[in-house]
């Protein structure tokens, strides 16, 4: 059986595959094109891909009937169209679960590094700039008393809420079918864990911005298409929020330009998951899934599509 990896993972993840067939992974460690993408997957069995791969329907059938399943490395799976690869019997899977812990730490110390204006303070000592230390100097904001609301109840967001009440904050929660707006008036932080659909697709825009207090700041650790960066850009120019963090891009990886001039903002390079530990654990389940379907085995994480 031939299994296509898409780009690097860890090792012990591929020594699981070899066991099941022959494996290809690409020597340069880069994202595949389109065209690529299709003329690798020929004749596969198994598909490991990452975010940035857009598996659909002329990728299952440039792979042809042998493939069985597509096992995507990352909890989301907005870069797969599920209905048409489950309409020819190929299964899909992700790996939630194992990231929740590494993403909700990244996205409360992305809402430390802005409310504490760290990576601000870190630009300034680089500069070499002078300083001194008084009273007002380079002062942030406390978290103490202040209410986080977190969009997306599932295992990261409700992870996220667990270690906002540790440091003394109210939380509270909207499923992305919820009415929104009375979420986004209160809130002193309001952070994002909704998966990336058709209906959360902007769903901060202007209009959600502009609800929100002057005062709030924003967090984004999930699929960067549910901000509208152009709108954030505008909203923390015309100071109608107080900041804003993100460690995702809505077409990664570009960044919209004004949002790199500003100091109120933080950005990451989608670092949510990115410990040793979680990403061998990712790669490792995304591994367990191929094994089970290829030795004739239930799917440990299937998408149902």
């Amino acid at each position: 059986m031939r299994i296509v990896v898409t780009r690097r993972i860890p090792e012990a993840a591929l020594v699981e595959l070899r066991a099941l067939g022959e494996v290809w992974m690409p020597e340069e460690d880069r994202a595949l094109d389109p065209d690529e993408l299709r003329k690798t997957v020929a004749g596969a069995a198994a598909i490991v891909c990452m975010l940035h791969d857009r598996i659909d329907a002329s990728v299952a059938e440039a792979a042809g009937p042998s493939l069985r399943i597509v096992a995507n490395v990352a909890v989301g799976y907005d870069n797969i169209d599920v209905p048409a690869l489950t309409s020819r019997d190929v299964f899909v899977t992700n790996t939630p679960g194992v990231l929740t812990d590494a993403t909700a730490d990244l996205a409360f110390g992305l809402l430390l590094a802005l409310t504490r204006r760290i990576a601000e303070g870190d630009r300034l000592l680089r500069s070499r700039e002078p300083w001194s230390f008084h009273l007002g100097f380079m002062l942030g904001t406390g978290l103490q008393a202040k209410t986080l609301g977190i969009i997306g109840p599932g295992q990261i967001g409700r992870a996220m809420g667990k270690r906002a009440e540790a440091f003394g904050m109210h939380v509270v929660y909207s499923g992305r079918s919820e009415p929104k707006e009375d979420l986004l008036r209160r809130a002193d932080v309001v952070s994002l864990h909704c998966p990336l659909t058709p209906e959360t697709h902007h769903l901060i825009d202007a209009e959600a911005l502009k609800v929100m207090k002057p005062t709030a700041v924003l967090i984004n650790t999930t699929r960067g298409p549910v901000v509208d960066e152009a709108a954030l850009a505008d909203a923390l120019l015309g100071r109608e929020i107080a900041g804003a963090a993100l460690d995702v891009f809505e077409r990664e990886p570009e960044v919209e330009p004004r949002l790199l001039e500003l100091d109120n903002v933080v950005l990451t390079p989608h670092l949510g998951s990115a410990t040793v530990e979680t990403r061998t654990q990712m790669a490792l389940l995304a591994a367990e899934n191929v094994t089970a379907v290829l030795t004739g085995k239930e799917a440990i994480n299937p998408v149902r599509g």
